[in-house]
């Protein structure tokens, strides 16, 4: 799919892929997890990619997001850190750039 017919993230689909990125790394940091968003009908799925770091001495993941919208789909990446409260926050979410391989 090229990106001019990819979908856009409206900020309710941002909301709840946010949502439910903190909550599937509250719950298990390995596993990937569903989102969906029944105000647009958008859904998706996350996958945590490797291990939690340190970033400035915060704890963050990096993640991949899928995002379907009728018989669209793209991929975003992302990254979540704790915050102050100790909570996952999504602190970086941009389209999802592959990698040529050789």
């Amino acid at each position: 799919m090229s990106a001019q017919n990819a979908p856009a993230f409206s900020n309710t689909d941002f909301a709840a892929a946010s949502a439910a990125t903190a909550a599937l790394l509250e719950r298990d940091g390995g596993a990937s997890g569903s989102w969906e968003n029944p105000l647009t009908g958008a859904r998706g799925t996350i996958t945590p990619l490797a291990t939690a770091y340190r970033d400035n001495g915060i704890e963050c993941r990096d993640f991949l997001a899928s995002y379907v919208q009728e018989k669209a789909e793209t991929w975003m990446q992302g990254e979540a850190c704790r915050n102050g409260f100790g909570r996952w926050e999504v602190r970086n979410f941009k389209p999802w750039r592959r990698t040529a391989s050789s």
